[in-house]
């Protein structure tokens, strides 16, 4: 492992860099330009005047400009500061202006004092103020105290030292009485004085800046502390006397300018930015011990040259003035009086710090967690005592190891990758990071170790803990989520996404990839035989099966219920007619291993297996391909079962045009495209009608009406009777938005039959209406209890006007509900006719237990009751059944003489069909039931009245002969 603490180097901005580079050049280049100028006096004494004088002050105002500029540039507390700065730098190149036009201008020598000098004393005051809005302000009382110590103590030192070389004797010249001596003497000391303060505050502050926007504070306080220089060398006694406008000195205060102009913004373009990649904040104090050394030891530096100060006058044997002494005493009172603070502050800090040390060592100590140290180098420095209940290993055996020597090979290269990663990136923008990799524990295993890393003097901080058991849980959770809970299978998520790989990896364009759809035939009479939990018995052993009898690269899957897949990976073989070869013969393998009996709880099963079988043409995608299988296995069930079906585009064209239709249907059922028609119910032995069934039919943009076997075809659903009473609906159950559509329909129907019957009973018709309805759609929730006699109440038709045919054909009906329901409606007095009777499975179930007053024989019974002697037999047990029972029996698809006679002679009561009349519309039906009777056949009779529709009449012929014919499409 190479070493985790190797930073990347920053890179500085190339174009920033060049600018500030220049800049600082071009300040050089100006200040010693000048100071060479003034060197060799500028050639003339008026032209040193003109510098020393109008270019100080030129210099000066550019100062002042550009400190304004930037204080107005920028929105903090440093704003104040330099308005401040700008303010004494205008005061200064005022000074300097006024001595110009002194000695340039009028060509007299500057009095003493003057307005310059006024100029010249205001420049230290704004000064020193602005270093102190810059200051780093104390948090505490004690602070605040060493802060004024501490410039005391530089200020006073200074003051000790001044007053020895230079002030005494300008305080004596003052004393001396002479004329002018006085302001002379006050000048001459309040120079200095306030050069040693803005010397103390410069010092003070370069030990207690604030860290924001530290180069231009720096550069500040270096531009001030040569002007202050300059100051100090001008009042010496040594310069003072001889002192001329454009000499070298001049050159310190054009520089301290100059500097101090740049500052706010050539310093701002050099700003270092964020800390280099790895190298924590906290780092750079101990690359620089002596800088952080410097304020302890500005107390004893201050100390120092107050002794000097001192000294100077006892070693020259002059008497030791009193100033002296008594700033002496008070430098050394308040070096007593901080060291008295400091003292106390280090033994709270100790104090705390120890407190600290323990409570920190306690948590470390009793952590769950790991905690470990790393060096830059990858050693381990430290190691809590939790790793001997997580590790399995002491911690004084982990110090000093190599980190990578520890992680588990497979993972040392990710690990290694997110290191260098984390200390790359900027310590503000990513703090921490969290790596999971395998560690070796003290018995030899690996475990799964979760460590949240933090930077560290160049190294790491990891605080580690074992997730072992909470990998293996997400492994299991995840296997869940991917795998079928009964068989172990890939389930349809994780079937689905090998798929999309399959189609997109590297075998993507492989036409003979194939992907296999699987029904068990037959599957769910095993559960309804023999029980669910044979069922599931039944599923192990199919899934083994088919996991067994597929390749090691393939896929088994398991969809739901009583369905199977199988990803069958190409082998790159483009030959159309090989590929489905080979796809054939391991369908058919599947197949015949699936269809081979099951041993279940000690006896014998058989299922067959329907398969359909779709290849990955290119551009197909995953969704399409699964698609594709889907259609082809459900062909396969309609073909017969127990056999592979290949897709064919055909099949989804067919999907297309079912779809169509359905929305076709959709779009007449909202635009009341639907029309009632209504056939009459005839008793058999007198031709009075004693009913009408409802019939709707759906009149096409070409005035064309189809009956319901005909727009119901895409539902799935058969008319049953052909036409018979219900016309909406049939024996079977739909499924989906087919069913909430037929639902729709129905509903319209009974609502519709309702209402006209209704009307017809107020215009003196009591006629019962007949409406043919599913057991399905009668417990259908979307049907609330009490619709039906809500319907009833709203379009006032008596309860005994209705009729309810039911047709009861799936074995999943409750009955128990039913049975219930019925019961509530027969109560009322609405009748119940048992619908194609002879040919549900539950007749018998029916009459045992449903409240039936009809039944109704199926039109397959009745088509050939005259010429099968079989039906003939089974026509008249049924109908004997109904008499035994006292019931009416009403005989569905009556279309001929003869079929009336047989019918009458078995004891039939009621007949329906073309015998009579077809489908009416309400105009025809009234006059029907005006005339109330229909000719009954004694012999070879034609029908009373033909026809049905309202375009005209319905040629008579054989089957459903109330069913408009389809026109070609």
């Amino acid at each position: 492992m190479s070493t985790p603490g190797a930073a990347l180097l920053d890179r500085p901005s190339v174009s920033g860099a060049g600018k500030g580079l220049a800049m600082q050049l071009l300040l050089a280049v100006v200040s010693g330009g000048y100071a060479v100028g003034a060197a060799l006096n500028w050639g003339s004494e008026e032209v040193a005047e003109i510098m020393g004088d109008f270019g100080l002050s030129a210099a000066g105002l550019l100062a002042a400009v550009s400190c304004y500029t930037y204080a107005r540039a920028i929105d903090s507390r440093e704003r104040p500061a330099w308005l401040l700065f700008a303010f004494s730098s205008l005061m200064g190149a005022g000074g300097n202006a006024v001595w110009g036009w002194y000695e340039v201008i009028l060509g007299e020598e500057v009095p003493k004092p003057s307005v310059a000098d006024f100029a010249f004393l205001c420049f230290a005051p704004p000064a020193i103020v602005g270093l102190l809005v810059l200051a780093k302000r104390p948090v505490t009382r004690a602070g605040w105290v060493c802060l004024g110590l501490d410039s005391w103590l530089i200020g006073g030192s200074l003051l000790t030292l001044s007053w020895s070389l230079a002030l005494a004797h300008a305080a004596r010249t003052a004393q001396s009485g002479a004329p002018g001596s006085v302001p002379r003497a006050a000048l001459s000391l309040a120079y200095p004085l306030l050069d040693i303060a803005l010397v103390s505050m410069v010092l003070v502050l370069h030990f207690r800046r604030s860290e924001t926007n530290r180069s231009a504070v720096n550069t500040a306080i270096a531009a001030l502390a040569l002007t202050v220089l300059s100051d100090a060398l001008f009042t010496s006694p040594l310069l003072s006397a001889e002192y001329q406008s454009g000499q070298l000195l001049d050159a310190g205060w054009f520089a301290g300018s100059l500097l101090l102009a740049y500052a706010p913004w050539g310093a701002r373009r050099l700003h270092p930015g964020p800390e280099p990649a790895g190298r924590p904040r906290q780092d750079r104090p101990h690359s620089r011990p002596i800088t952080g050394s410097l304020p302890a030891l500005t107390p004893y530096l201050a100390a120092a040259v107050c002794t000097l100060g001192i000294l100077y006058n006892v070693v020259d044997g002059r008497k030791v003035d009193r100033m002296v002494v008594f700033t002496g005493c008070t430098v050394v009172l308040a070096l007593v009086i901080r060291q008295g603070i400091m003292l106390l502050d280090n033994i709270a800090l100790t104090q705390e710090l120890a407190q600290k040390e323990n409570h920190f060592r306690s948590l470390v100590q009793g952590s769950s967690d790991v905690i470990m140290i790393a060096a830059p180098t990858g050693t381990l420095r430290y190691v809590s005592p939790a790793a001997a209940g997580v590790y399995g290993r002491e911690a004084e055996e982990l110090v000093g190891s190599e980190l990578a020597t520890l992680i588990h090979p497979d993972d040392l290269g990710r690990v290694v990758h997110e290191v260098r990663r984390f200390l790359a990136a900027p310590p503000t923008e990513e703090p921490t990071t969290r790596i999971e990799c395998r560690f070796k524990s003290g018995g030899g295993e690996w475990l799964n170790v979760e460590s949240t890393v933090n930077r560290h003097q160049g190294g790491l901080i990891l605080n580690s803990r074992d997730v072992t058991e909470r990998v293996r849980l997400q492994a299991q959770l995840q296997h869940s989520a991917e795998h079928d809970p009964l068989t172990d299978l890939p389930n349809r998520a994780l079937f689905t996404r090998r798929v999309r790989q399959a189609l997109t990896g590297r075998r993507a364009g492989d036409r003979s990839t194939a992907v296999l759809f699987i029904d068990l035939d037959g599957f769910k009479a095993v559960n309804d035989t023999i029980g669910h939990q044979a069922g599931d018995e039944l599923l192990v052993e199919a899934a083994r099966r088919l996991q067994d009898s597929v390749r090691a690269g393939d896929t088994a899957a398991r969809l739901g219920g009583d369905e199977f897949a199988a990803l069958i990976l190409g082998d790159g073989n483009r030959d159309p007619s090989a590929r489905e070869y080979q796809a054939r013969d391991i369908a058919d393998r599947l197949r015949a291993t699936l269809s081979q009996p099951y041993r279940i709880g000690g006896s014998e099963v058989r299922v067959a297996a329907s398969i359909g079988v779709a290849f990955a043409d290119p551009g197909i995608t995953p969704s399409d391909l699964m698609r594709n299988a889907d259609l082809a296995m459900y062909r396969a069930k309609a073909g017969g079962k127990d056999r592979v079906e290949m897709y064919a585009p055909q099949m989804q064209a067919e999907v297309v045009r079912k779809a169509e239709l359905a929305g076709r249907l959709r779009t007449a059922l909202h635009e009341g495209e639907f029309a009632l028609l209504h056939q009459p119910v005839v008793s058999l032995a007198t031709g009075e009608v004693s009913a009408v069934a409802a019939q709707a039919r759906w009149r096409s943009a070409q005035g064309i009406l189809f009956t319901p076997a005909e727009f119901l075809r895409v539902a799935e659903y058969s008319e049953g009777g052909g036409g018979g009473a219900g016309g909406a609906g049939g024996s079977g159950a739909p499924a989906g938005a087919d069913a909430a559509r037929t639902a729709e329909l129905g509903r319209w129907l009974l609502e519709e039959a309702v209402e006209q019957a209704a009307d017809r009973h107020r215009a003196g018709h009591d006629v019962p209406v007949a409406v043919r309805m599913t057991a399905q759609r009668l417990l259908d929730r979307s049907m609330p209890l009490g619709s039906v006699e809500a319907l009833l109440t709203r379009h006032g038709l008596p309860s005994g006007a209705l009729v309810l045919e039911l047709a009861v054909s799936d074995p999943r009906v409750p009955f128990d509900d039913l049975e219930r329901r019925l019961t509530a409606l027969h109560r009322l007095g609405v009748g119940i006719s048992l619908d194609g009777f002879g040919s549900g499975y539950a007749a018998i179930s029916a009459l045992r237990r449903l409240p039936v007053d009809m039944l109704k024989l199926d039109r397959g019974l009745v088509e050939g009751v005259a010429e099968s002697a079989r039906l003939h037999k089974i026509t008249a047990g049924l109908l004997r059944i109904a008499n035994d029972l006292g019931m009416r029996s009403v005989a569905d698809g009556v279309d001929l003489p003869e079929q009336v006679l047989a019918l009458r002679a078995m004891g039939c009561t009621h007949g329906q069909g073309m015998a009579f009349s077809g489908p009416l519309d309400e105009y025809r039906l009234r006059r029907a039931l005006v005339r109330g009777t229909f000719p009954v056949p004694g012999g070879a009779a034609q029908p009373a009245l033909a026809g049905g529709s309202p375009g005209g009449s319905m040629a008579l012929r054989r089957g459903s002969h109330n069913e408009t014919p389809v026109p070609p499409t």
